[in-house]
């Protein structure tokens, strides 16, 4: 799905749940996706892995759609106000999760300068830097405090100055201000019509699947791969899984290893190659090595959902020790790294 083609007015149900999904995150998708049935999932996951970006307009929009109920002609039917009570709570922090149930809840009683959220920092700073000091230290202040220094940051340094110092001093508004004010911004967004949000679509659909069981995972796959062989190889090449682990350099094998139990190892070798059972008895010490032995000859069999789900354990320790700059990973959907 081009770009281009996200027409506010011709949008499809599921081009919608793959907007709104996007914007609400891979912990989001991946619980909302354990409510689907898989042709659901499949014609979502495949819209999502087709977006890069998305106008801003049109996630507001959007949004509000899907908090109302959202039906389609695939007979998906979401109660949005529902769906952010069962799974919001789960998968965000607290402080997150409230803020998601303000800037959503009563339209009564809507957030000011809700718009701006999901609008990126830049196009914000650069349409700001043409108001009145006051008037963005307004604006800044009802932001969520990451988004408002985001925005900040990108401000000439002459401004920030005196904008702090308002922000500081900012003292009570009249509501009917605040109210033209959040109209007259909108309207800023929407006259230079660049105002969008990038995705990698591909990317974050990969990331995903590696989240479900295997059964979702090839089901998705399968339903691209009829329409669009070459996207699907794509999303593969993106995705990571237990066998890439291989690819990894001793060094940074072992400090997975150190994360993770050793019943967890021994499940996940079950099905494992030869090439991936010795590496992990390279990376352990001789003592770890004959406690990881014992556990797998007296574990006896056990389903290949354990199995499965182990490994996934192993490779989510894997991203996460990547993630805090302990690891590198090196394999499938990754670029070989020379140090």
């Amino acid at each position: 799905m081009a770009a281009e083609q996200l027409d506010l007015n011709n949008l499809s149900g599921p081009q919608k749940a793959a907007i709104f999904l996007l914007t609400m995150g891979e912990d989001f998708t991946e619980s909302f996706f354990k409510t689907l049935d898989q042709k659901s999932i499949n014609k979502i996951g495949q819209h999502i892995s087709e977006i890069s970006y998305i106008p801003s307009e049109v996630i507001d929009a959007v949004m509000n759609e899907f908090m109302t109920g959202l039906q389609n002609e695939i007979d998906l039917s979401v109660s949005g106000k529902d769906f952010l009570e069962q799974v919001a709570t789960k998968t965000l922090d607290e402080g997150t999760a409230k803020e998601i149930f303000k800037v959503v809840g009563d339209k009564s009683h809507q957030v000011p300068f809700r718009g701006l959220l999901h609008v990126p920092a830049d196009n914000l700073a650069r349409i700001l830097q043409g108001e009145h000091p006051q008037t963005i230290s307004l604006i800044l202040s009802y932001l969520p405090h990451e988004k408002a220094a985001e925005i900040f940051g990108l401000l000439p340094g002459e401004m920030q100055a005196d904008v702090a110092l308002r922000i500081v001093n900012i003292g009570k508004v009249h509501e009917d201000v605040i109210r033209d004010l959040d109209e007259a911004i909108k309207q800023d967004i929407f006259k230079i019509g660049t105002a969008t949000k990038k995705f990698e679509g591909i990317e974050t659909l990969a990331n995903i699947l590696n989240e479900v069981d295997a059964r979702i995972e090839e089901e998705v796959l399968s339903y691209i791969e009829e329409d669009d062989e070459p996207l699907a190889d794509r999303i593969r090449q993106k995705m990571f899984i237990f066998e890439d682990l291989l690819g990894t350099e001793d060094r940074n094998f072992r400090e997975i290893l150190q994360n993770v139990d050793t019943s967890t190892v021994g499940k996940a070798l079950k099905t494992a190659s030869d090439e991936m059972k010795q590496k992990v008895f390279k990376n352990l010490s001789e003592r770890a090595g004959e406690m990881l032995q014992e556990d797998i000859e007296i574990m006896g069999p056990i389903r290949l959902r354990e199995v499965e789900e182990a490994q996934l354990s192993i490779v989510k320790t894997a991203k996460r020790l990547e993630a805090e700059g302990k690891i590198v990973l090196a394999g499938k959907g990754k670029e070989d790294i020379l140090v």
